[in-house]
């Protein structure tokens, strides 16, 4: 009940107009519980963050990812794979990041959280594209950092943003455009 809280009022009223005692009233607890559990206003938007990540299924996204890569041979599928996973995803972690990277801008302890989730994002597509170089499936003259490049340009949340968000693609399309350009961008015709 405090993420959901906390989520919809941090996206209502934006990270610093939002405080734990306003957060606490609404969810009806003492802002000294969600000081123990959560650490501060950073630490209640990782866990919010953590909790879009993972999504509604009782296995987290990325052990799907995971464990479909492991048994999946074909490249176009495990990318398409992807794209229905970020489908699956995006539309609740997209927000979150896109508050982080806003108010980034004036607070410091979100700039912190922001580099960090960044990084973390950076790490999970170098996994991801090494899954194409282990495999031999990358064009030619194809580095797994340009692989990586790839996968994070297409699966952040900007790119969400300006096309779902404000040019109001359907989710569906969207997750076609990352598909194919993923495809178009590292592996041979």
């Amino acid at each position: 009940m405090v993420l959901e809280t906390a989520q919809r009022l941090f996206l209502a009223n934006g990270y610093a107009a939002t405080t734990i005692a306003a957060i606490a009233a609404a969810a009806g607890v003492s802002a000294e519980t969600i000081f123990k559990a959560f650490g501060n206003k950073p630490g209640l938007v990782r866990a919010i963050h953590e909790r879009a990540l993972a999504g509604d299924e009782s296995v987290p996204t990325s052990q799907r990812s995971d464990e479909m890569q492991a048994r999946e041979k074909d490249p176009r599928r495990v990318i398409w794979n992807w794209g229905s996973f970020a489908m699956q995803v995006m539309p609740r972690v997209a927000p979150i990041l896109l508050l982080v990277r806003s108010a980034a801008a004036t607070a410091p302890e979100l700039s912190i959280l922001w580099e960090e989730l960044e990084d973390q994002r950076l790490k999970r597509m170098t996994s991801n594209a090494r899954y194409f170089v282990d495999g031999g499936h990358l064009r030619q003259g194809c580095t797994l950092e340009e692989a990586r490049d790839v996968l994070w340009a297409y699966t952040s949340p900007e790119l969400y943003e300006r096309l779902v968000l404000r040019q109001g693609w359907p989710l569906a399309r969207w997750g076609q455009f990352v598909s194919n350009g993923i495809i178009a961008a590292l592996l041979a015709p």
